[in-house]
């Protein structure tokens, strides 16, 4: 078994980086590719009921310290991914399933499909920040908690929630209370920070066309956010409820930190919409050095043991 291989809710990873849904994702080749890749997981682009073709473009840029998006959940629709997640399958590395929706039924009917499908674990995303309109449905603890109850009942895998990046103690700790009324296995944290602006001074214009050039940021920049997150809630659940770290994984060094915050896998998206596949490999190879230095015998060792001053 790899030093780098993961157990989430039962489930074993054979590595524990693998994409974030909307990274390399959309298409039925993409997913084939992510398959065949060093990838540790499949996760689908988020899904919704109809096919999406998503915001006009430009709606992705990358600048030196990350990326700003406003994709608009582009994607085949969730009658395509139930096909397709059979034959994903034969990988032989879990399927994570990204349920989103444009209103609260949406997220039921398509649970209840991909559910059907076989998908290893579901991941229901709260946190698209790029939809216009539409506001992220995490930062509403009603609305989160009835929605997610809504889709438990009719999921039977490994149910988790993709959530936004919370800023205040108050408001992870309000979480954690809905999420503990929720019968969930684990949670991603976090999806990109929200409503972010790069401007190209050159130009004198912003960077991307939807929503007026406002995105959601990731990469580099958003690392101590992820982490804070991450940590956060390792804290609050005692450790109880596995965590998918998301945000700044650029590198073996940010896998490692995230661990130490708590993170039982991690997710890559500027990284790999920058490297594409090859990143995979980069980035376990720098994780396995680094353990090999600090004298972890595997990934698992190390997650929550960071040292508090």
């Amino acid at each position: 078994m790899s030093i780098l291989s993961t157990s989430i809710a039962g489930v074993r990873f054979p590595s524990c980086i693998m994409n974030a849904a909307g990274a390399r994702c959309v298409t039925e080749t993409e997913l084939h590719e992510l398959g065949a890749s060093r990838a540790g997981a499949i996760v689908t682009k988020s899904m919704t009921v109809e096919a999406r073709s998503g915001n006009p473009e430009p709606r992705y840029h990358s600048f030196p310290l990350g990326s700003i998006n406003s994709m608009g959940l582009p994607n085949l629709g969730y009658a395509a991914y139930a096909k397709l997640i059979p034959e994903l399958k034969r990988y032989g590395k879990p399927v994570i399933a990204s349920v989103a929706g444009l209103c609260e039924a949406d997220f039921v009917t398509i649970a209840r499909a991909i559910n059907e499908s076989g998908p290893d674990l579901v991941e229901v995303n709260l946190s698209c920040p790029n939809i216009p309109g539409k506001p992220q449905i995490g930062y509403d603890l009603e609305a989160s908690e009835r929605l997610l109850q809504r889709v438990r009942e009719v999921v039977s895998v490994p149910l988790g929630v993709k959530l936004p990046p919370y800023f205040d103690p108050a408001h992870h700790d309000a979480m954690a209370r809905v999420l503990e009324r929720v019968d969930l296995q684990f949670l991603s944290l976090i999806n990109s920070v929200g409503n972010g602006l790069i401007v190209d001074p050159d130009k004198e214009t912003v960077v991307i066309k939807p929503k007026g050039g406002f995105g959601g940021l990731g990469g580099a920049l958003i690392k101590p956010v992820a982490l804070a997150n991450v940590r956060a809630f390792w804290k609050l659940f005692a450790g109880r409820l596995p965590i998918i770290g998301v945000g700044g994984v650029m590198t073996g060094t940010d896998v490692f930190e995230h661990f130490l915050c708590g993170a039982s896998a991690v997710q890559v998206g500027t990284v790999l919409m920058e490297e594409g596949l090859r990143a995979f490999d980069r980035i376990e190879r720098e994780l396995s050095a680094m353990l090999g230095e600090k004298g972890y015998g595997s990934v698992e060792a190390c997650r929550g043991k960071l040292k508090e001053l």
